[in-house]
């Protein structure tokens, strides 16, 4: 009797011993259920086209057969899908895009239910300059042209964009005050719906950015890039600076995870970032599709946010044209 008692202790403890190895074995084998990617905009626009195409390269790094699935919650220019993300559980199933500066500018004009402690910073993926686009009917195939009319009759001018407060509209702020006028805004639900607009002749100007108008270059006039110097992606195309005007802009997309990440599952996930973004397929990629990489990963992607925080802030306050 003794020894039957004895051995039933000894399988009991056998038993306990594998409970106790369960959660560090299921952890180390992360993922073991598909990722849910939350993009906070329509499908086509240059966030969407960015996660879509970085997906295939995050999986590939995970490992462990890794699956990846792209979720677009457009609205309220992005805020409704970053929100979800902040609010999801910090667990590594749920992954979002993010946006700079629009999702810290999203804090400053309106109630938002997170601020930049409420992510997991993994990172950013492209740098996307602002570009000026017209419509062909609109007559306004320079960027003279287009300068002349603003000024001459701005508010018969309407403006084409695809949310307030993101890099669009900061873009559109910095141009009304360089060239002293209040421009019409006419907001869409993403960069998509921005560009058919556009190029359906219901809208004779837009705000985009590279990528946005990359395989559209012959059915919109495009007037010049927000950047210091000419892109890779356009080289003919000047720069504003090149033609007298100031005007340097653009959005930064990156990916982020909620607050409180496990530190053994944001390990993963940085190391697949790192890798992903200087695999040469991957860039491959990125350039057939004009996305413009600039990674930043972990700490530097918090900093980056941190300085767009900033940076939203002397824009967004200080401007008259909100």
């Amino acid at each position: 009797m003794t020894e039957l008692k004895t051995f039933s202790m000894k399988r009991m403890a056998f038993a306990l011993s594998l409970l106790c190895l369960v959660p560090a074995v299921a952890q180390a084998e992360y993922p073991e259920k598909p990722i849910e990617l939350i993009v906070g905009f329509s499908a086509g626009g240059g966030t969407d086209v960015m996660a879509r195409t970085t997906v295939p390269y995050i999986e590939k790094y995970l490992g462990n057969g890794a699956q990846i699935v792209v979720k677009n919650v457009p609205g309220a220019s992005g805020q409704i899908g970053v929100t979800q993300v902040a609010h999801s559980d910090p667990d590594g199933y749920t992954l979002g895009t993010y946006n700079l500066p629009g999702m810290m500018a999203r804090t400053l004009d309106r109630k938002a239910d997170y601020d930049a402690d409420s992510f997991t910073f993994l990172a950013n993926i492209v740098n996307d300059p602002n570009v000026i686009v017209t419509s062909k009917e609109s007559g306004l195939d320079t960027l003279d042209k287009f300068l002349d009319a603003a000024k001459t009759d701005p508010k018969s001018l309407s403006v084409g964009m695809s949310s307030l407060g993101g890099d669009d509209h900061f873009a559109l702020i910095k141009l009304g005050s360089l060239i002293g006028q209040d421009l019409t805004i006419i907001p869409f639900k993403g960069s998509a719906p921005t560009r058919t607009a556009l190029m359906g002749g219901h809208v004779p100007v837009a705000i985009l950015n590279i990528s946005e108008v990359s395989g559209f270059e012959d059915q919109m006039n495009i007037l010049g890039i927000a950047r210091n110097e000419r892109s890779d992606f356009a080289p003919d195309l000047p720069t504003f600076k090149e033609q007298g005007l100031d005007l340097v802009n653009g959005s930064m997309r990156g990916i982020v995870a909620p607050a409180g990440l496990p530190e053994d599952v944001k390990a993963k996930l940085l190391a697949a970032f790192e890798k992903a973004v200087v695999d040469p397929d991957f860039l491959k990629s990125m350039k057939e599709t004009a996305n413009p990489v600039e990674p930043h990963i972990g700490d530097d992607f918090k900093a980056t946010n941190a300085d767009a925080l900033e940076w939203a802030k002397k824009v967004w306050t200080t401007s008259p044209w909100k």
